[in-house]
């Protein structure tokens, strides 16, 4: 469940990669998930980075983990939030300083399985 999470997760940071460079696609002939997105981009990262928050809770509660993990995952998903909402898909730097934000995302998730490990 963690791993599948984490795949759901990495097809949103690397969507927000694909577009920081897709005019270079078009010029190359690439197939790109940015090109092939386009306008829908924005609610696709929503369902794949709530599905890693689903498939998280889930790795959550199938470990054991107590009540601490599930509210620290929030600011995961604040972080994801922030990520589609602000996304620029047409400013190359925009994009990759999202895509450069998912190091954070993966401390705080850090952060809510450590923590939920220590109060066990």
């Amino acid at each position: 469940l963690l791993y599948a999470g984490g795949i759901c997760w990495t097809l949103g940071y690397d969507t927000i990669y694909a577009h920081q460079d897709k005019e270079d696609d078009i010029l190359v002939g690439v197939k790109s998930a940015a090109l092939k997105l386009g306008g829908k981009t924005k609610p696709f990262l929503a369902a794949v980075y709530a599905g890693a928050l689903v498939l998280w809770a889930a790795a959550g509660y199938s470990a054991g983990l107590d009540w601490p993990y599930y509210p620290m995952l929030a600011p995961v998903a604040l972080h994801f939030a922030w990520q589609v909402t602000t996304l620029d898909m047409d400013a190359p730097t925009n994009c990759l300083a999202r895509f450069k934000s998912n190091r954070d995302a993966g401390l705080l998730l850090l952060l809510a399985i450590l923590t939920a490990q220590a109060l066990r």
